[in-house]
């Protein structure tokens, strides 16, 4: 088996188990990425790693294969300008709802950097205010990642990445050469497996849904049904936010750009 024969059959395992898929130019990244798992099994060759899996004589193996295989890639506070634009507009909502707490899911939510950066930002924002605090539920595909975001222990190099140092401070305590989110930050958020593709999704309706940069690894066919979900877990005045490069339009006849703010995505009137 060549190279790119095991390539494929590993682009067909990540896809068979979680809908994603991968493009040429992620193969040298996806290479990377097992060299670590194939070291520690003592596995010489992507050749023999395919070998191991089209067998199917060892199912943690491929387990491993696929969260080496998903791109974990994340940061504090990524795009600053569109989590305060986000807190902005939960604040909004806030307002609009009275009393009732808003519910707000991160999709795709890796190690926890995205949800954690927007309880921060919430914390800070409503200091001060009687308003019950947004109960926010994090997802991701990968149980690994997950276990990460739960412990909220991240290193020196993790933590630099978008971190304030006075957040740091704030927010996190020292442990050895790691920084470790206090039980404070960590009780705002709850973490749940959910695979988009092939899970029912945390139990809705919400008021906002972060799904940022996820969706462009799926196939039109998977994101227009990831979108009917998205769509059918949203109170009639809830909102969606996408990563920049992503878009509703043309996907699903569900969704439009929010016509009362600018960058998110609202349910349509008739939907």
């Amino acid at each position: 088996m060549q190279v790119m024969g095991a390539l494929s059959v590993l682009s067909a395992l990540l896809e068979q188990e979680t809908g994603q898929q991968i493009s040429p130019m992620r193969t040298g990244r996806i290479e990377a990425a097992l060299k670590p798992l194939m070291r520690d099994r003592r596995i010489a060759s992507l050749d023999d790693l395919a070998t191991v899996i089209v067998t199917g004589a060892d199912r943690e193996l491929e387990t491993l294969a696929v969260e080496a295989m998903l791109n974990q890639e994340t940061s504090f506070f990524r795009d600053a300008a569109v989590m305060d634009q986000a807190i902005d507009v939960l604040l909004t909502l806030m307002a609009d709802a009275g009393e009732r707490r808003l519910r707000v899911w991160c999709a795709g939510c890796s190690t926890g950097q995205e949800p954690y950066s927007l309880a921060i930002l919430l914390s800070e924002r409503l200091a001060n205010s009687d308003k019950p605090f947004p109960d926010i539920i994090a997802t991701d595909v990968s149980a690994c990642a997950l276990n990460r975001a739960r412990q909220g222990r991240y290193s020196s190099f993790e933590i630099q990445r978008g971190m304030p140092v006075r957040r740091m401070v704030s927010w996190f305590d020292t442990e050895g050469e790691s920084w470790v989110a206090r039980p404070e930050l960590r009780k705002r958020i709850r973490y749940l497996h959910c695979n988009l593709v092939a899970d029912m999704p945390p139990a809705g309706p919400f008021d906002l849904i972060l799904c940022r940069n996820v969706l462009f690894y799926f196939a039109l066919p998977i994101r227009r049904r990831i979108f009917e979900m998205i769509a059918g877990n949203m109170r009639p005045e809830a909102l969606l936010l996408l990563g920049a490069g992503e878009t509703v339009i043309g996907q699903t006849q569900r969704l439009q750009p929010s016509p009362r703010f600018r960058g998110f995505y609202s349910l349509m009137a008739n939907a």
